[in-house]
């Protein structure tokens, strides 16, 4: 993706797990385009603390560089084939696929509405087949992989939905990527038997990751700013009519405050 981005002649912040992930992005980046202006940071985008780090390293980085924030990609995801929870005690598909981005956006607020930036989150077409599970939201009692990680894949709807809703004069604008069957190994890290098993097999079916990428730089550099919420290969395309749900985005809104314990759109 920072390719795509790069390709745009955009300056880019990336994001990884460990030194030795950042380093490796770092390389191939700069193979390709030796003079890509990019930065990287290291944060466990699981742990809600390693979030909050990673803010104030890139709002410290943006005031030293002169720099705004043009786009915010929340791109984070995994999958977990057993119940496991974080540090801070959520189930960590919805921790890591929802809250992360929620609270990086509202750490980064200022800096995306001063920009009149935009927020763009990864996906899934796997959201139409869930509904929120209020009962037990992350699946503590009963869980099941798939059901927690389509449940967090609407949630990344919604909470689109509910930016465009609550904040329609700020000048910042959500959407949410599909990115379709991609050849990664998202279904391999820290996962086990039958979910390792299945992945192997169908991430063969994918699309390289330069191509699902694309969107995210189209969505990134088009003037003026696309109309839509949720896009596939640069195309609007149609979503679950559980993402329009009002009162299932204002719920998930408040919940999400309560968890990551903030007001969102705040002052900082």
């Amino acid at each position: 993706m920072l390719k795509a981005l790069a390709a745009e002649n955009m300056r880019v912040i990336g994001v990884g797990r460990s030194p030795e992930s950042c380093e490796k992005a770092k390389a191939a980046l700069l193979s390709m385009y030796p003079k890509a202006n990019a930065a990287w940071f290291c944060a466990d985008l699981s742990v809600q603390k390693d979030v909050n780090a990673l803010a104030d390293g890139i709002l410290a980085h943006l005031e030293e560089s002169g720099g705004v924030l043009d786009v915010l990609i929340n791109n984070a995801g995994g999958v977990r084939n057993g119940y496991t929870e974080t540090p801070d005690g959520y189930e960590l598909q919805f921790a890591l696929n929802h809250l992360a981005g929620f609270l990086l956006t509202h750490r980064l607020w200022r800096a995306l509405k001063k920009a009149g930036g935009r927020v763009i989150i990864t996906g899934s077409n796997s959201h139409k087949h869930a509904r929120m599970h209020w009962r037990d939201v992350m699946y503590k009692k009963h869980y099941n992989c798939l059901w927690a990680y389509k449940q967090s894949k609407l949630c990344n709807l919604l909470f689109a939905r509910e930016i465009g809703r609550r904040f329609a004069g700020s000048g910042v604008r959500a959407y949410v990527v599909d990115p379709g069957l991609v050849n990664t190994d998202i279904g391999n890290k820290q996962t086990q038997g039958v979910v390792t098993a299945f992945w192997n097999v169908r991430r063969r079916y994918g699309t390289a990751p330069e191509v699902a990428a694309q969107t995210f730089a189209w969505l990134s550099s088009t003037e003026p700013a696309p109309e839509g919420l949720y896009f596939y290969n640069s195309s609007v395309k149609a979503y679950s009519p559980h993402a329009d749900n009002v009162q299932d985005a204002k719920r998930l809104y408040e919940l999400s405050e309560k968890l990551c314990g903030i007001r969102f759109g705040e002052e900082i």
